[in-house]
């Protein structure tokens, strides 16, 4: 997963400073990726602003330091729906980092890219269970170290892999619950502009 994606995909929603990101790296963030330094995110948007995906304002603060606030550009904001919008190679290990960010931003800003993106996941998924699940999963040891306590491996093993196969089983049924919601969704009424009152 690039992360700027996500620094870019959080900027699709209002102009964050590099602090709002790097909270939100701190909070949310941690489950979509591990070990983000704060000096990764400022070092990604230096390099956007080169690239003219984002352009900042500098924030006057009183008694503090000024602070840049970024905001897309209209290449940022191709450089984003591209991304979204590109294809998806399912890694062999589910419920990956890449998918769950794509996912997550892909759907409220390109729901047919989003509903492409799940029965992608979701062909790989089923076949990947069809091809694993029913192998022979025998454990079989020859002049294992004697510190090996061959009965424990098993019953360990054997837990595993019931443990893989239900949380596998919950992905599925997961992205087959999304898959529904995504195409059933009726959008209601935009809300206008910020600023702007409703006429109704």
């Amino acid at each position: 997963m690039q992360f700027e994606y996500v620094l870019l995909a959080l900027l699709a929603g209002r102009p964050l400073s590099g602090y709002d990101l790097r909270k939100w790296v701190e909070t949310e963030g941690q489950f979509l990726r591990s070990r983000a330094h704060h000096s990764q995110i400022y070092r990604l948007l230096g390099r956007m602003v080169a690239d003219g995906w984002v352009a900042f304002e500098v924030d006057p603060r009183e008694g503090r330091p000024d602070a840049k606030v970024y905001r897309l550009t209209p290449v940022g904001r191709e450089a984003l729906l591209d991304w979204v919008r590109s294809p998806y190679e399912p890694p062999s290990r589910f419920q990956d980092a890449d998918f769950l960010s794509r996912f997550a931003f892909a759907a409220v800003l390109d729901r047919e890219a989003a509903i492409r993106l799940i029965r992608t996941e979701l062909d790989y998924r089923r076949e990947q269970i069809a091809r694993n699940r029913p192998r022979d999963r025998t454990v079989r040891f020859e002049d294992p170290l004697p510190e090996l306590d061959q009965e424990l491996a098993r019953e360990v093993y054997e837990e595993l892999h019931q443990y893989g196969a239900g949380a596998m089983d919950a992905w599925v049924a997961w992205l087959e619950r999304m898959l529904r919601r995504l195409e059933q969704w009726q959008p209601g009424p935009k809300a206008p502009p910020a600023g702007e009152e409703s006429t109704r």
